[in-house]
């Protein structure tokens, strides 16, 4: 009988971590809507992330990555919806002051927005396949293999983007005036498009 491999699936945890808590689109995102919306009217947007990031680990655990392998061109038009739509927001995020002081239709992002944009978020894409392939054997075991890792990448992405969305909002009371949450929005936009990259030279 095959024993479940939880050596190895513990061994994920590092690597989730890391990789949750560095900069990237959703951290990105959360920390700006932080700081231009507060804690409490992010709460739909970590929720999104929360649900949406771990059910596409799911997804793609129980086949989706075989899918892309058969059909690429499927992971191709992905990868360049990913960039417009990263490109889009980093747009939002330029503006959203100067939208919110002219009265406009700044807002956060909503919870299914967020679990959504996990679909088109290429480091969302990276370690889920990387955390299936690289932490999973193909034995009895692994569906209940990518259920532990969908549970672990619960725990380390509600604590990640919870962290991120507090810097942003600890940093809103530094950023009262227009002109410092301009310059803080033009910096998380860069950055945004920044995260691009990696997709771009994958």
């Amino acid at each position: 009988m095959q024993s479940f491999p939880l050596a190895l699936i513990l061994t994920s945890i590092p690597f989730m971590a890391s990789m949750g808590i560095t900069p990237g689109p959703n951290n990105i995102l959360v920390a700006s809507s932080g700081v231009n919306f507060g804690f409490r009217a992010t709460v739909p947007h970590i929720l999104g992330i929360t649900i949406g990031y771990p059910a596409m680990l799911l997804i793609i655990g129980i086949g989706l990555a075989k899918v892309f392998i058969a059909m690429p061109l499927i992971h191709v038009i992905l990868k360049y919806v990913s960039i417009a739509y990263l490109l889009y927001l980093a747009y939002r995020i330029a503006l959203a002051s100067a939208m919110s002081e002219a009265g406009g239709a700044a807002r956060p992002m909503t919870f299914l927005q967020a679990a959504a944009f996990q679909w088109v978020n290429g480091k969302a894409w990276v370690i889920a396949l990387s955390a299936v392939t690289a932490y999973t054997v193909v034995d009895r075991t692994l569906p209940l293999q990518i259920v532990a890792l969908t549970g672990i990448s619960i725990v380390i992405t509600v604590g990640c983007v919870c962290c991120w969305t507090l810097f942003g909002a600890f940093m809103r009371r530094f950023l009262h005036t227009g002109k410092r949450r301009r310059v803080f929005n033009y910096a998380m936009a860069a950055l945004l498009v920044l995260s691009i990259l990696p997709v771009l030279w994958e």
